[in-house]
This record gives structure tokens, sequence and C-alpha cells, in this order.
């Protein structure tokens, strides 16, 4: 019911350029701009709710795209170290 041991032969996915969260967070923001405009069209002050949500929906995904790239940077500088400390092991 456990781990076997055994080892995948199918090559781990890359992740995408946009991690999925940010995706959702975009998505949210574009969906409250368009609710903000039908609201105010209609004459109703409750598109201010919606700006605001636009905003914080916004600030999520500028977060979460950062983090994506901060995390793909330390992750490819952890394998420029290892591949470095591998020759030094070979020629040493």
């Amino acid at each position: 019911m456990g781990d076997t041991g055994r080892r995948s032969s199918v090559p781990r996915q890359e992740p995408s350029a946009m991690p999925r969260l940010a995706l959702y967070a975009i998505t949210v923001c574009l969906l409250a701009l368009a609710a903000a405009v039908v609201s105010f069209v209609q004459g109703s002050w409750l598109g201010v709710v919606w700006i605001l949500l636009a905003g914080l929906s916004s600030n999520m995904t500028w977060y979460y795209v950062r983090r994506g790239k901060l995390e793909r940077e330390a992750a490819e500088a952890a394998q420029g170290t290892e591949a470095a400390q591998g020759d030094r092991s070979v020629t040493g």
C-alpha cells in the first residue's frame, strides 16, 4: 500500500509560465471589471464593490506571478549548484 520504491520513467512536467492561481486571480479580476461596468451603466453604486474586488484580485495575480518567478529562479540556481558540485567531484 505504500511506496514500492519504483521510479517513474516519465519525465516530470515543467512548471507552466504562469501559476494556476495567478490565472484564476486574473480571471476574477477581469470578471469583476466587467461586473463593475455593468453596474455603473445600470446606475448602481454596487460597482464600487466590484472595483475593489478587481483591485484585490489584481494584487493577488501580481503576487502569484512574482512568487512563481522566484521559485523557478531558485530551482534553476539549485540545479546549477548541483551540477557544479557534481563536476568538481569528478575532476577532483
